[in-house]
């Protein structure tokens, strides 16, 4: 249909040329000199004058008709070639050299409608605490605060708990990482096995004894080794309430660089598991060793119906500041929320670590006493020289003040009379012995507590969900609800500071091969995701479900499980041992899952199938390995694809194979409005140095130096053009895609690095650029939402760095530069009008968070990015850069984070013997979805069998929040197909009134010469 449109005004563009060329002959023949005759000789000359434009004219219809003929020949070879079709177009140069693509037809720019911008520019609730204000206010400065050494002195009155007895929660826990020291299986078979074990029998022996438990990777593989005898009294323990499972995810995920995707995609794999074999559902959410916490977190669990959370690992300056102004129990909203719908209780840990010398109170010489796993005899043992006595009749009225004074202190931080005590550690409760010397203990001085009343206190064991069910029954308000006059907080907790200035901010880059396998095994298992439902139900529609492979379930099963178990915050961080890194990457690349193919295989291959797995349609270069220069590439219906051949490159300026390319070297450096430099950081020569965790910098900066200038390769082509620049420790390439769409709108950025012969070295990126930004910056959180940030100069360089796990980006109040990234990466920005990332880290020690490595398995690395250019609106500037507390991506910079986090999927399929495979297209879309919408995922849920999927099928959307400055105007971004029309319109209009002023002409001039004649004829009778 659009081939006839486009041939018919063809047709009649021809059709106007050739009457405006006869237009043009006749009036030639009007206006020629040659008629002005004497009256004399009228007849004759008139006759002549004639004759000669007749013949004239026939001359002048032929070299039309053959005008014509090479038109007509033009749009037939354009017809034949595909050039028309939209999936047919071929390049050619123009008169200036530069390769253009013709006319696609398809949309480039995305419709926005009016009411899409109104969430983003709607009023934002206010909110008690907002994170940058907070970190405005404080001056970090640590000072000493005695026996809670990042702290203060705490005080209390003897008879505060004379009307309101104190109530007491100890919660007993056991943090289990599925893989750090040891791997997922030898940490289970170790230790995690004998956890459950004793929990069974230890639970059921007094039913006052409570333990929650996080991590369901862990429980998932103990139960399906567990005999029906073990479950069942394990569910028992579930139902009574004496066991909790808390936040129910496959893993206790990292928060920095997990993208939302996997995020989510763990937390449903743990929740349905839950679901299917024991009938529950978590309702508290647990995060004690995440290093920062999140926004995009609250978010996630409000989602699932979670309402209270716990979380530990934040800045000890703001948990000092909490802690002084009693708000380390707050409602955690979103920046971004207009009202209070993403509310959610949240409690903060107030001191130093999840251990049992840091949770019972301030003093943590008192709280080691307090923890019975280190009696003497114990492996175990108190570093501040005072080790635990068993509870006994003699001893338990002092052991019972000195640690309910504990209690009172720390109550004395929260604003209700309801306290939590967590009593656990890693690895805890492996050995029945700690089982009773814990809960015995404890048991005794619960009683003495309980049974004096002048002790105005109630301790017991208990869940967290008890915990906090108390305090919304202290305060009248139902679960989840907002108690009176606690505080309401935005933002997140990063970058994270255990003590002194050693920030966490390392582990935003470390091991950056590993994070960029994981975003692309993301893809992959989101593009099996939806093919598998797609293809399920397509078989089902059409009853032919007993003949679909539906076992092939177990394979998505197992690669949710490895993705959703890489989420842990030891794999995704880089921070677990060499060996244990490498069974998170074999687990990950599960031969089942994905099927290598070998480049000399694909040699032999003839048919490829694309699967684009956004929903939107997209222009885009697709790369294939071919051992052949000539090589056409066709669509099912046989039109024509563009094509590009790339060399591959043994070295800097030397080509593998016959590659038809042209290559050209560029000494000079070309002035681009964005200028990229390459730096190292070093690390401290003192005792603390950098390691896997902390960014520990010898100082700012130093430029990146080689004795010898890069190598600089160029290429162009007719698809893309890109400047390869060779240094000794990574290669960079610029590429700009010559394709209509979003892929040509932005700037394609590989970093190819290689430290491996480099010490104690961190390789960053910085981007220059003459963009006004001052100190103000912004990154997103997860790839889920944008969190503004700020440069504080009374902060070391290592505090001013935050995980960028999609996104990061400058502006002011007419452009916004937007780097998008494929892996999570640090970025900062260190002064106005700049961006700077660390790509790789390669440090030769521990820096004594427990590891006891360094980061010395370095890998060659593609860090991939985008860079975005984008001009702001005039309305933008009647508001300041820093004004608000919130901000979007544009719909534009959306769409440029997916297609680079979601490639187009090329599938070889092997030719048969004989005959063509059956290929066509398959489009499960009638059209596509709203811009604004993205597909998260279309995941066939679980059925009771673990290997086969149930008829249900979830469908998750995401909705853009996006449009950045506040505009009273209605913008619009027409597609191109849209202005065509307007345009093909207007010119049909256009030719209609000067066809009919031309036939009017013409007819005009067919007047005269038939007068012409009637006079000949009149003179030649009578004369």
């Amino acid at each position: 249909m659009k081939l006839k449109k486009q041939v018919t005004v063809c047709g009649g563009a021809i059709f106007c040329v050739a009457v405006f060329s006869l237009y043009l002959m006749l009036d030639r023949v009007q206006h020629d000199p040659a008629r002005r005759h004497s009256a004399g000789n009228f007849p004759r000359s008139q006759i002549s004058v004639l004759q000669n434009r007749i013949e004239q004219l026939e001359q002048l219809l032929e070299e039309n008709h053959q005008i014509i003929s090479h038109i007509k020949d033009s749009v037939l070879e354009l017809t034949d070639t595909g050039a028309i079709s939209p999936s047919g177009h071929l390049p050619f140069r123009s008169a200036n050299g530069s390769w253009v693509l013709p006319f696609d037809g398809r949309p480039t720019f995305l419709s926005i409608k009016p009411l899409d911008c109104q969430f983003a520019l709607a009023r934002r609730s206010q909110t008690d605490l907002q994170m940058l204000d907070v970190y405005s206010l404080l001056s970090f400065d640590n000072v000493d605060g005695g026996v809670w050494k990042q702290g203060f002195e705490i005080t209390y009155e003897a008879n505060e708990w004379d009307d309101e007895p104190l109530q007491v929660f100890v919660v007993p826990h056991s943090h289990n990482d599925p893989g750090w020291i040891k791997t997922f299986d030898k940490y289970y078979n170790d230790q995690t096995q004998h956890i459950f074990n004793n929990m069974v029998a230890k639970l059921a022996e007094d039913p006052r004894r409570k333990f929650i438990w996080s991590e369901v990777s862990f429980f998932a593989k103990w139960w399906e080794s567990a005999d029906v005898h073990k479950q069942e009294a394990m569910r028992k323990l579930i139902l009574s309430g004496q066991l909790e499972m808390v936040t129910g995810g496959w893993v206790m995920t990292d928060e920095a660089n997990a993208h939302y995707f996997a995020m989510i995609d763990q937390l449903i794999e743990g929740h349905q598991w839950l679901e299917k074999n024991l009938g529950v559902t978590p309702r508290s959410g647990w995060a004690v060793d995440p290093f920062g916490h999140s926004a995009t977190m609250p978010y996630l669990l409000n989602r699932a119906n979670i309402s209270s959370m716990l979380i530990q690992r934040v800045h000890y300056s703001i948990k000092k500041h909490f802690a002084a102004t009693r708000s380390l129990e707050f409602m955690w909203r979103q920046t971004w929320d207009i009202e209070s719908g993403t509310d959610m209780f949240c409690h903060m840990m107030p001191f130093y670590s999840y251990d049992v010398p840091h949770t019972c109170g301030p003093d943590p010489k008192i709280c080691c006493q307090f923890d019975f796993k280190r009696l003497p005899g114990s492996r175990v043992n108190c570093p501040w020289k005072v080790p635990p006595r068993a509870i006994t009749d003699a001893n338990v009225a002092e052991r019972a003040g000195v640690l309910l004074d504990q209690y009172h202190k720390k109550s004395k931080l929260f604003r209700s009379k309801v306290l939590l005590v967590p009593l656990g550690d890693d690895f805890r409760y492996d050995k029945a012995l700690e089982w009773d010397q814990q809960y015995f203990n404890y048991q005794k001085l619960f009683d003495y507590m309980n049974s004096h009343p002048e002790m105005h206190v109630k301790a017991q064991f208990a869940t967290l969900t008890d915990y906090f069910n108390a305090v919304y029954k202290a305060n009248g308000v139902a679960p989840g609800t907002r108690p009176p006059d606690y505080p309401v907080l935005s933002g997140d907790f990063f970058a994270y500071a255990d003590r002194e200035d050693h920030y966490w901010s390392g582990y935003y880059t470390s091991r950056p091969f590993y994070k960029n396998l994981d975003r692309v095994l993301e893809s992959h298992l989101r593009g099996a995701e939806v093919l598998y439902s797609l293809a399920v139900a397509h078989a089902r529609r059409a009853g032919l479900e007993g003949r679909y492979p539906v076992s092939d379930y177990s394979l998505l099963t197992d690669a949710r499980r490895n993705i959703g178990l890489f989420q842990h915050h030891d794999a995704i961080t880089g921070t677990a041992k060499e060996a244990v890194v490498i069974d998170y990457g074999n687990r990950s690349l599960n031969e089942n899952f994905i099927q290598r193919v070998d480049p000399i295989f694909l040699l032999f291959l003839r048919y490829l199938v694309l699967f684009n797995p956004i929903e939107q349609e997209r222009l885009c270069v697709v790369t294939v390995l071919v051992n052949s220069v000539r090589v056409r590439v066709l669509t099912e219906d046989g039109q024509t694809l563009p094509v590009q051949l790339s060399a591959q490159w043994v070295s800097a300026v030397e080509m593998s194979g016959e590659v038809y390319q042209s290559v050209r070297r560029k000494d000079d450096p070309q002035e681009v409005r964005v200028q990229i430099q390459f730096l190292t950081y070093g690390t401290r020569p003192s005792k603390d140095k950098s390691g896997a965790y902390l960014f520990l910098p010898d100082g700012n900066a130093k430029p990146y130096l080689q004795r010898e200038a890069p190598a600089v390769r160029v290429v162009e082509g007719p698809l893309f053009a890109e400047v390869v620049a060779h240094y000794q420790h990574f290669q960079q390439t610029v590429r700009i895609h010559n394709v209509p769409g979003v892929e040509g709108l932005s700037l394609d950025l590989t970093t190819m690095v290689d430290i491996r012969d480099q010490n104690n070295k961190e390789l960053a990126m910085r981007l220059v650029t003459d963009i006004q930004s001052g100190d103000t910056f912004y990154t997103d959180l997860n790839g889920f939402q944008i969190q503004p940030r700020r440069y504080f100069q009374k902060l070391p360089l290592q505090a001013n760095f935050y995980p960028m796990p999609a996104m990061a980006y400058i502006q002011d109040s007419q452009y916004r530069l937007t780097l998008h990234t494929a892996q999570a990466l640090g970025v900062s920005s260190l002064a106005s009008g700049q961006l700077e990332v660390i790509l790789d880290r390669r440090l030769m020690q521990d820096d004594n968070r427990g590891l006891g490595q360094g980061l010395k398995d370095n890998k060659r690395t593609a860090n991939r990015f985008r860079l975005l250019l984008e001009r702001r609106s005039e309305e933008t500037d009647k508001y300041p850069v820093d004004s608000r507390s919130v901000s979007f991506p544009s719909l534009l910079s959306h769409m440029t984070s997916t297609i680079l986090n979601h490639d187009v999927l090329a599938l070889p399929v092997l030719s048969r013997k004989h005959g063509v495979p059956p290929m066509r297209t398959f489009a499960p879309l009638a059209g596509t979805l709203p811009c604004d919408f993205h597909l998260l995922n279309l995941r066939s849920i679980q059925s009771l069998d673990t290997h086969s999927p149930s008829p249900y099928t979830a469908l998750l959307f995401k909705r853009c929040q996006m449009c950045w400055g506040k505009t009273n105007k209605h913008h619009k971004h027409y597609s191109f197909i849209y202005l065509f029309k307007i345009y093909v319109c207007v010119c049909v209009c256009v030719c209609v009134c000067v066809l009919c002023i031309y036939i009017y002409l013409l007819i005009y001039k067919i007047f005269i010469v038939l007068k012409c004649l009637v006079i000949y004829i009149y003179y030649y009778r009578f004369y």
